[in-house]
């Protein structure tokens, strides 16, 4: 009988104060139901590439990508003494970013 690999570490447990950013798009619904899914599709990239773009320019990382919204966080990995302030500047971007892809959103 071949012998068991050995049993994998726990990962190590860590608390830590972390900033959460939350962001979907409003009307993404009705707009969904109004346009052809490759145009959805395209529009959807197009968002969550500017919305990324913003959060790795304040030091987040995406924690996670679900139907229109995106989870930010600000403190994990990475950790700066200003995360709370990043994600506050981040949001601030992100509305900013997001102009350009809703205006060639509005032309489909």
């Amino acid at each position: 009988m071949p012998a068991s690999p050995p049993p994998t570490p726990a990962p190590s447990e860590e608390r830590r104060l972390v900033t959460a950013l939350f962001c979907d798009l409003v009307g993404f619904t009705p707009l969904s139901e109004s346009l052809d899914p490759e145009d959805i599709r395209d529009i959807q990239a197009e968002y969550f590439e500017a919305m990324r773009g913003q959060i790795e320019r304040y030091g987040g990382t995406v924690e996670k990508y679900a139907g229109d919204a995106v989870l930010a966080l600000f403190g994990a990995p990475a950790v700066h003494e200003d995360d709370a302030e990043r994600a506050v500047l981040c949001a601030l971007g992100m509305q900013a970013a997001i102009e350009p892809v809703a205006e060639r959103a509005r032309q489909r």
